[in-house]
């Protein structure tokens, strides 16, 4: 899966440096208005396990509601008069089990919502064997993206509905009675009856399409390899496909009528990948077919699912406008395909044993992910992003709310929050670091016995390790170990780095980096640590038990942590830093980047002068990667952000960075040129977006032009959506009202999604709140309507979730239900008042069962750490400011 990690991932990306960083996707509350139940835990009893699944549906679009019937193979492992599955939303209308005598038995049947389990009853207890439970079911059709639901969206010919599932993390149950946990895997046959014209869409090929009257057809597809629930798919529309084959595979795209061709990017990526996959693991990729499916709209709580030979895609992520595309949006579709078909092997073919390894599917995809399109496309230069990857799982490692990377799931509203940056960002940190450690070669061959050795089957991240190992013949489970199931981030000092014989010898000593828990007694992990001097040889060590030594060829300035493959803070001295600073110029970008990141962490905990990373910036020339140039408009934004409130200090440190990033931008320029790379084509609307951010009143009138000629030299797709969004960041309301009837006249899903986000990121606090009423009407499409006020919240926070807690009767109606317990604190916890931290804490107390409360308590972590910042590091800014001046 790939998560959402943003309320309006667009919304940021157009308008990065005028928002909040800390808008995180928000999630769904707990939908009883009284404090919950302790949730008991959601595994189910053992004695009883599924190994076959015939299902029949019959989905009633305009109704939303659907008929389900299925027959389950089940085995008895113990004598037993109760058989207990898995089920939500779901009515029973009759069951029946059958064994070898054929005697048809018909339990009681109990359904427990806080369990979510369905019982059903016998008069005996049933011997051990094989049976067969038939059980007839009627079921909902949701709104929000969990089980079977439906997405609405505009055509020319008028509205049209077409019905998707998503069943991860626990929502297969939604659709049908079922063992719904990854280790009770099963084969499943589907049978669906559907609408005469519509297309319909699984796991499998069909093996049958057979007309009914009435204008309904019965669908039948061929029999699933074994999987676990979570894996299953179906949709049904009025879509169209294209289709290619790779290695005997048939590749295809699925979207709504009309859209199949800007799906043409992700064709040709799924079938790069694909044939790269088959030869990385070794083991071909099973099933006949491989499917990527493109839904209008979008959720709270992914963007894209790895259904197996099923993909599902929301449009924003899959499909190519020729009115707002850039390459930022074709990078993407790679690195999602990328990610979803690594998928297919960690995670389909090999299954985590529980929800506490979801990192093994996770963590690998967005390493293999990033493996994927560096290989394939060079020329974006993406090797650089693993620095951002890792920034990403530090922000959230740094803070005391962190978890381990292999975490304890026992309830549902906890398995909702194990999505996060630990899971994904840092389990592939982690990844890249021992790979890096044992070598490529070896690495990929323990993958591979790892793959043979457990096809269909379901492991514990210590199976991985092992398999590692053995192919190694290098000690990797006891530093996988430190890092996967203990929290936090090390901190390598350098105690000292001494020059002699053309050598420089390091004395390093590790304790814990962390932002909000200064003294804290460090844990101990076995680090391993690359070093090399300014263009020399990397070496590496294990710093182990607190205290190692590296001897590194040459002398001058030496990078601690060379081409950022650890995971791991670096902190220098203040000689060896000004030696850093002095080569700087010299480094490899990664490790330019590397160190940046380190110098801004370091100085915002007090660990270092907080002024340390404008001091490195400042002698960044104009011609450096666009990466660097980018990191540097982002921390200039942030130091923006932290200085809201003290407007003289603020004014001073716009002009200083707008005079920082102004020269940069006039070598890149509004126009592209036709041997632009992609990172500069990145860099030019990072620099736009930050220079508006940063008051630049030539930048912002030239938005306005270009938005009010409306023409394509004034707005090319590279910036039609960057102009766009600064134009209603900084909308009156003359200009708020165009653009909602931009909104409302527009009749292509992708770009009216877009549009109405837009309308929430208004700096005008009174259009904010037009936006947030807006979201409560029918108008936005009712999956766009809690992203519109996580917009909002973007800007304005605290008004935000005010508003969403006096209406949380209709809001909660508007968030999927896998995002419960993180909604309300990704909308507050983007503020700079202490007072929201007793309004999120009462919120959750009210309405959270306590044990999902690890966002809430996040969220709280990051205020404090926000206003901590203020307080403590910004007059350091203020003053290196005033010093620069004179």
């Amino acid at each position: 899966m790939r998560r959402n990690l943003v309320t309006a991932a667009i919304t940021l990306a157009l308008c990065a440096a005028t928002l909040q960083a800390s808008a995180q996707t928000p999630a769904e509350v707990s939908r009883k208005a009284s404090p919950p139940a302790v949730r008991a835990t959601t595994q189910l009893p053992r004695n009883v396990v599924p190994s076959h699944y015939a299902i029949e549906v019959t989905p009633h679009a305009d109704k939303l509601a659907f008929d389900g019937k299925v027959v389950i193979d089940i085995d008895v492992l113990e004598p037993t008069s109760t058989i207990t599955l898995q089920a939500v939303n779901l009515t029973i209308a009759k069951s029946m089990l059958t064994g070898k005598s054929r005697k048809a038995l018909l339990p009681k049947v109990s359904l427990e919502e806080p369990s979510q389990t369905a019982t059903f009853t016998f008069d005996a207890p049933l011997a051990a064997g094989r049976y067969a439970l038939a059980i007839d079911y009627t079921g909902v059709i949701n709104t929000q993206a969990n089980g079977l639901f439906a997405i609405d969206y505009d055509t020319e010919a008028g509205k049209k509905r077409a019905l998707y599932t998503q069943f991860e993390a626990p929502d297969a149950r939604r659709f049908v009675p079922s063992w719904d946990e990854p280790n009770l895997k099963a084969t499943f046959d589907l049978t669906v009856n559907a609408p005469s014209a519509d297309m319909v869409v699984s796991n499998m090929p069909q093996t049958a399409s057979k007309h009914l009257g009435n204008g309904m057809k019965r669908v039948v597809f061929a029999t699933s390899p074994k999987m676990s629930t979570y894996l299953l798919f179906l949709a049904v529309g009025d879509f169209e496909r294209a289709t290619d084959t790779v290695d005997g595979t048939e590749v295809g795209v699925v979207a709504t009528r009309g859209k199949v061709g800007q799906a043409a990017g992700a064709l040709e990526a799924s079938k790069l990948v694909l044939a790269e996959y088959n030869d990385y693991f070794g083991v071909k990729y099973p099933l006949p077919k491989l499917d990527n499916v493109a839904a209008p709209g979008g959720s709270q709580f992914f963007s894209a699912m790895e259904n197996w030979g099923a993909i599902l895609s929301f449009e924003y992520i899959l499909l190519v406008d020729p009115k707002i595309s850039t390459i930022g949006n074709v990078q993407g579709i790679f690195s999602v395909a990328a990610h979803e078909i690594a998928h297919q092997w960690f995670g389909n073919l090999v299954t985590m044993s529980w929800w506490d390894d979801v990192w093994l599917n996770e963590g690998f995809a967005t390493w293999m992910a990033a493996r994927a399109t560096e290989k394939f496309h060079p020329e974006w230069n993406t090797r650089l992003d693993a620095v951002g990857g890792r920034e990403s799982a530090m922000n959230r490692d740094a803070v005391a709310t962190t978890h381990p990377v292999v975490q304890q799931v026992q309830t549902v509203e906890q398995l909702g929050q194990a999505f996060d940056a630990i899971t994904y960002s840092k389990g592939g940190a982690v990844i890249r670091m021992l790979e890096n450690y044992v070598g490529e070669d070896a690495w990929r061959e323990g993958v591979r016995a790892y793959m043979k050795k457990h096809a269909y089957g379901n492991t514990v991240s210590a199976d991985l390790w092992s398999a590692v190992q053995s192919a190694a013949g290098k000690p990797i489970q006891d530093i996988a170990r430190d890092f996967t199931t203990q929290p936090g981030i090390p901190l390598i000092t350098v105690e000292s780095a001494t020059c002699s014989g053309g050598n420089t010898t390091l004395q390093l000593s590790q304790g814990e980096f962390t932002k909000d828990r200064p003294g804290k007694v460090p844990l101990h992990w076995r680090v391993p640590v690359v070093a090399a001097t300014a263009g020399g040889v990397r070496v590496d060590t294990v710093v182990e038990n607190g205290k190692g030594t590296l001897q590194v060829p040459g002398c001058g300035a030496v990078v601690v942590n060379a081409g950022q493959a650890g995971y791991y803070r670096t902190v220098y001295d203040r000689a060896q830093f000004a030696a850093i600073g002095r080569d700087f110029a010299k480094l490899d970008p990664i490790d330019q980047l590397g160190i940046m990141n380190d110098t801004w962490a370091l100085g915002m905990a007090g660990l270092r002068p907080a002024s340390d990373y404008l001091g490195l910036a400042k002698g960044v020339s104009i011609d450096a990667d666009p990466a660097i140039w980018d990191d540097i408009a982002g921390t200039l934004g942030s130091i923006n952000g932290y200085l809201a409130g003290n407007d003289a200090a603020q004014a001073r440190f716009q002009a200083y960075a707008r005079g920082v990033l102004q020269p940069v931008f006039a070598k890149v320029g509004w126009n592209g040129k036709a041997d632009d790379s992609a990172p500069v084509q990145l860099l030019r609307t990072t620099l736009i977006g930050a220079l508006a951010g940063l008051g630049d009143e030539a930048i912002i009138a030239e938005a306005r032009r270009r938005f009010a000629a409306n023409d394509d030299a004034s707005l090319p797709p590279a910036l039609r959506s960057l102009v766009t969004g600064i134009v209603a960041n900084k909308a009156d309301a003359a200009t708020w009202d165009r653009l909602h009837a931009m909104a409302r006249a527009e009749k292509t899903p992708l770009i009216k999604n877009q549009l109405y986000n837009l309308l929430g990121i208004a700096e005008d606090k009174a259009l904010g709140q037009r936006a947030l009423d807006l979201a409560l009407t029918d108008e936005p499409g009712a999956t766009n309507s809690a992203a519109m006020i996580g917009a909002v919240a973007g800007q304005h926070p605290d008004m935000a979730f005010d508003f969403a807690v006096v209406h949380r009767a209709d809001v909660e109606k508007l968030v999927d239900a896998s995002s419960q317990a993180r909604y309300y604190p990704g909308i507050g916890g983007g503020s700079s008042d202490r007072a929201m931290i007793g309004k999120l804490r009462a919120f959750a107390e009210a309405h959270i069962p306590a044990s999902a409360r690890n966002a809430t308590e996040t969220a709280i972590a990051n205020i404090e750490y926000r206003l901590k910042v203020k307080q403590e590091r910004m007059p350091a800014i203020e003053a290196w400011l005033q010093q620069q001046g004179k």
